[in-house]
């Protein structure tokens, strides 16, 4: 099995099901998806059934709603030589799994893979993105990665390959799970490289009282990382990542644009939040807590 796409889902069917529309366009069937349920009901069965005749399907149920634990469950599950984990309300654009392969193929010592996302409409989406393809360094990586198009290759990376389930939707710290997990895999030594143009479809994120709401969780997640990678992390990025959201609350307010400096104030409370937090774990650990827990269906 080369891939491995592993899908951490709670709450949606409609866009879960355009995702595994979009994977019937791929030009190659040399995949599994793991779909990790985190629903208390059955709202999965009909989208599921639907296409367990066009590629391999294994259906997890976990009782955590924990999006890190949730894809830890998935790795322990794949098969594939190659994991991915895109979110259930993305989307592959066609040929993504054959140009990823290819990647992998020419660059044989490659251990991950990533790129930018982009809105439905084309334009660059969810969140700022590096604008040359190139290997990340740790001043660069927080604009290279993003969780749902990060393509792992097995075969080149240490053998624990786990996400910190203290971080990412459902867990203390909020978000910033993916960066975490390249970090860590930098430190160890594996090869990581961006490339510009390979890019996921991902609906953006409109500023609403709601992503206001979210704003100081997100963030304390991005402070987390900061805090558990100080060492190697430049001084001047720690510092670039706590002026921005300063600067943004007070052009905003400027401006009058309330809601917009409500947004970055909250940003920054979680992102000192995070940063003053008391680490749990040694920085360059690839170990994450957590205890597998699921069933099969």
């Amino acid at each position: 099995m080369r891939f491995s796409l592993i899908v951490a889902t709670k709450g949606r069917t409609t866009e879960l099901g355009a995702f595994l529309d979009s994977l019937k366009r791929q030009n190659m069937t040399d995949f599994e998806v793991i779909i990790v349920d985190q629903n208390e009901d059955d709202r999965l069965q009909p989208v599921i059934s639907s296409y367990t005749k066009d590629f391999s399907i294994h259906w997890l149920r976990s009782s955590i709603a924990n999006s890190s634990h949730a894809r830890n469950l998935g790795i322990a599950e794949a098969q594939g030589e190659i994991l991915a984990f895109p979110d259930d309300d993305c989307l592959y654009p066609d040929a993504l799994l054959p140009r990823v392969d290819q990647h992998f193929i020419a660059a044989p010592a490659l251990g991950l893979l990533t790129g930018p996302a982009r809105a439905p409409g084309g334009a660059l989406g969810s969140g700022r993105w590096a604008t040359h393809s190139g290997v990340p360094d740790y001043r660069n990586i927080w604009t290279s990665i993003i969780e749902f198009n990060m393509f792992f290759h097995r075969a080149t990376l240490p053998p624990v390959l786990r996400f910190d389930e203290e971080l990412g939707v459902g867990a203390r710290f909020g978000s910033a799970e993916g960066v975490d997990l390249a970090i860590r895999l930098k430190r160890a030594g594996a090869l990581l490289f961006y490339d510009f143009d390979l890019y996921v479809i991902h609906p953006d994120k409109a500023l609403t009282p709601l992503a206001v709401q979210r704003a100081h969780i997100y963030g304390t997640g991005f402070g987390r990382v900061l805090r558990k990678h100080m060492e190697v992390i430049p001084k001047i990025t720690i510092l670039r990542y706590l002026v921005r959201p300063l600067g943004g609350m007070l052009l905003a307010i400027f401006q009058a644009r309330w809601l917009a400096a409500h947004y970055y104030l909250k940003t920054l409370h979680g992102r000192l939040h995070g940063l003053l937090a008391n680490p749990h774990t040694p920085p360059a650990s690839l170990a994450a807590g957590g205890t597998p827990t699921l069933e099969h269906s």
